[in-house]
C-alpha cells in the first residue's frame, strides 16, 4: 500500500509542478508538459514493478501511435478558444482528437497495427 501511495504523491507531484510553472511561464510550462513525463513515470513504475521489458516496449509503441491524433488540438485549441471560449473549445478540440484517433485506428489496421484491445 505505501507502494501505491509514493507512485500517487510522486504522480501528483509532477502534474501540480507543471501546472504552477504553467502559470508562471507560458514557454517553460509548455516545454514541461510537452515532456513525455507520464509516459516515463510509467515506464519506471513498470520497471520497477519488474514487469517484462516486452510490457514496457509495448508501453512506449503505443504511446507513440496514441500521441499522433493528439498533437492537432495544440493548433486547432488555441484558434477556437478565440472564438468561443475555454469549455465549447475544450469540448470540440476533444471531439476532433476522437475523431483522429478512429480514423487513425481504421489506416493503422490496414498495416497490421491494432491499437484497440
Amino acid at each position: 500500500m505505501g507502494w501505491l501511495i509514493t507512485k500517487y504523491l510522486i504522480t501528483a507531484a509532477v502534474i501540480v509542478a507543471a501546472s504552477e510553472i504553467a502559470k508562471r511561464s507560458d514557454k517553460v510550462g509548455a516545454l514541461i508538459v510537452a515532456l513525455p513525463l507520464v509516459t516515463i513515470l510509467t515506464m519506471i513504475w513498470l520497471y520497477l514493478e519488474n514487469q517484462p521489458a516486452e510490457k514496457i516496449a509495448n508501453h512506449a509503441w503505443y504511446t507513440f501511435w496514441y500521441v499522433l491524433p493528439t498533437l492537432p488540438m495544440f493548433i486547432i485549441f488555441p484558434t477556437l478558444l478565440q472564438r468561443f471560449g475555454f469549455w465549447p473549445s475544450l469540448g470540440i478540440s476533444a471531439i476532433i482528437t476522437c475523431v483522429l484517433f478512429t480514423l487513425l485506428v481504421f489506416v493503422l489496421n490496414k498495416f497490421g497495427v491494432n491499437l484497440l484491445p
